[in-house]
């Protein structure tokens, strides 16, 4: 027998990555099993309803539910989210009806608003922290740009000694050079003169 193939010898041997289903049978619910069901479902409402088992909000949830089984496929999936939304919010996962924890990451609903909602809502804004952090950079630099050009900041100060250093350092050199051109211009003066 040669090694290496374990799983049952050569090409039809047993399979070890994904299954493969192609082939096999589909299941589709008849027309009649629905009905069924969806009359079995009512007679288990009435049921409840005489026991006073079941609540209003129940009830307007097995209307939608029964709602989006009557829609064709395309109207029930826009339609059937929003129920399913709403049942995610009432449904408590875990402990949680028992401990009220707020989530930052969980913003819900309250996340999306339309423009007419932001509009009405009017007042203050509620800025990010970067937000707020650029408007609070840019104020401190436009306030120092004020102080600068009026000299009271450290560095204006400091610009301005270099500056009056530099005058001072150009009015000696000017000095200097005029001084020069006139004793040149006397020596000619005197060259031509002998």
């Amino acid at each position: 027998m040669p090694g290496g193939n374990r799983g049952g010898g050569g090409g039809g041997g047993i399979s070890r990555g994904k299954k493969n289903y192609k082939g096999q049978r589909r299941h589709f619910t008849d027309e009649d099993e629905l009905k069924n069901q969806i009359e079995k479902d009512e007679r288990e409402k009435n049921w409840r309803k005489q026991r006073g088992i079941e609540s209003e909000e129940e009830e307007d949830d097995d209307a939608k539910r029964a709602k989006n089984r009557d829609m064709p496929a395309s109207e029930s999936s826009s339609s059937g989210s929003e129920s399913e939304e709403e049942e995610e919010e009432k449904k408590a996962k875990g402990v949680e009806h028992l401990i009220e924890v707020h989530n930052p990451n969980r913003t819900g609903a309250k996340a999306n608003k339309k423009i007419g909602e932001l509009a009405e809502g009017g007042g203050a804004t509620q800025l990010s922290r970067r937000e707020r952090e650029e408007i609070e950079k840019q104020e401190a630099k436009r306030r120092y740009q004020a102080l600068h050009a009026q000299g009271k900041t450290d560095e204006a100060q400091a610009d301005l000694a270099r500056l009056a250093i530099i005058k001072q350092k150009r009015e000696d050199a000017a000095k200097k050079k005029a001084e020069e051109q006139k004793a040149k211009d006397d020596a000619k003066a005197a060259k031509s003169k002998s």
